[in-house]
């Protein structure tokens, strides 16, 4: 797959600010315009990632970001995911420059999230399976991530402990990233004696909803050269795959898995293709990758990740994460920003920071939670109703 060139990134740190999410996008957005020395009338593509909390402008927000920004004739697209969106919004700019119509694209995500869980959309809607989650089994984001925690203890033998060591190792990470909102240090004891929420997980282990926003101005490889910038941060490769039927393992909001008496399971899971696909595309493998930013809705999940990207073999996430392997200086250090524990979640801006953050470590920008010599890195990402989310980016 032919590369584009990542020229400018941006952020709007992450908090409960309590104003538009626009506010939050077009600040990432001026940053990321900023960042790449590009002027705004020069970009001719905008891809919006959906918020669905926001009313209408979330739902189309390419022209919402663009109107804000002050329209300039940009051909606009707005993507949703759940919280693979950002992933699909900078997919959708990929194939826009890669096609020719676009040479310069501003990919743009934020979120406005109410104080809590988020919850299903209003009204009575026994034909939505995100809605029957919530109202039929009381299913919250926080039980769904119990329910894989707990899964991961009867299949490999994690421990509560292992899911304090992945909260106490992402905080010292997110202690030195001034867009964090949670920027302060934990103890595995200070997670032990946080509440629990829902059995095995406790506050600590869960991510928050959170505001914030991140973008990314891309462009042509050409486009990239005619400004001088010979060898930019990249996108290798991107991942928005689906499951493959039977899936097997149980994924909210669907209420039950596919069954396998007729048809046999894939070889690799979900999750696993996700990772397939992204290192196909780049020509790279795991023992490529320097840095990885994952999708730590909770910190067990954290260790999924590990072997479902091929950092380790399956049942030694534990073993590999008690090593020391995933902490910064160590040989792949993973969510080296402080991941969601840190941030919190605004949903359609996630993969978009996760992307900021590795083209901050390749440009050697991240300050006292630098990674040295990372060169390759890689995003792992999940979002509902089976939308996968990876994206490879490498100097």
């Amino acid at each position: 797959m032919d590369e584009i060139a990542i020229l400018g990134v941006g952020m709007h740190p992450w908090g409960k600010w309590g104003r538009n999410f626009v506010d939050y996008g077009v600040q990432a957005a001026r940053g990321a315009l900023a960042d790449a020395g590009v002027d705004w009338g020069d970009v001719d593509f905008v891809s919006g990632a959906i918020t669905v909390r926001c009313g209408y402008p979330g739902y189309v927000a390419g022209a919402t970001f663009a109107r804000a920004l002050g329209f300039n004739g940009a051909q606009v697209s707005s993507s949703y995911g759940a919280c693979a969106a950002g992933a699909a919004a900078l997919s959708v700019a990929r194939g826009q420059i890669l096609s020719g119509a676009s040479e310069v694209a501003l990919v743009v995500g934020a979120d406005t999230t109410p104080k809590g869980f988020l919850a299903p959309n209003e009204g009575r809607r026994t034909d939505d399976t995100d809605w029957l989650r919530f109202h039929l089994v009381g299913a919250t984001n926080p039980v769904y991530f119990a329910m894989h925690a707990r899964r991961r203890m009867a299949l490999h033998g994690a421990t509560s402990e292992d899911f304090a060591l992945v909260k106490a190792k992402n905080s010292r990470h997110g202690v030195h990233n001034p867009n964090a909102r949670f920027a302060k240090e934990y103890s595995v004891g200070d997670v032990a004696d946080s509440p629990v929420v829902s059995d095995p997980l406790r506050l600590l282990e869960i991510c928050a909803t959170s505001d914030g926003g991140a973008a990314l101005l891309v462009t042509s490889m050409d486009y990239a050269r005619s400004l001088g910038v010979s060898d930019p941060v990249r996108v290798a490769g991107i991942s928005v795959v689906t499951p493959t039927y039977p899936d097997t393992v149980l994924d909210l909001p669907y209420l039950a898995t596919d069954s396998a008496a007729a048809v046999d399971a894939p070889d690799r899971g979900f999750k696993e293709s996700i990772a397939d696909r992204v290192y196909e595309e780049a020509g790279v493998g795991p023992e490529d990758v320097d840095l990885a930013e994952v999708y730590d809705l909770s910190s067990a999940l954290e260790l999924d990740w590990y072997e479902q990207m091929g950092f380790c073999e399956v049942g030694e996430a534990e073993s590999f994460l008690r090593s020391g392997a995933t902490s910064i200086g160590g040989s792949l250090p993973v969510n080296a920003s402080g991941g969601l524990g840190a941030f919190g979640e605004a949903v359609p801006a996630q993969a978009i920071a996760q992307v900021c953050e590795l083209v901050w470590q390749i440009r050697g920008q991240a300050g006292r939670r630098q990674v040295e010599g990372a060169l390759v890195g890689v995003t792992a990402n999940q979002g509902l109703f089976g939308h996968g989310s990876s994206v490879l980016v490498r100097m």
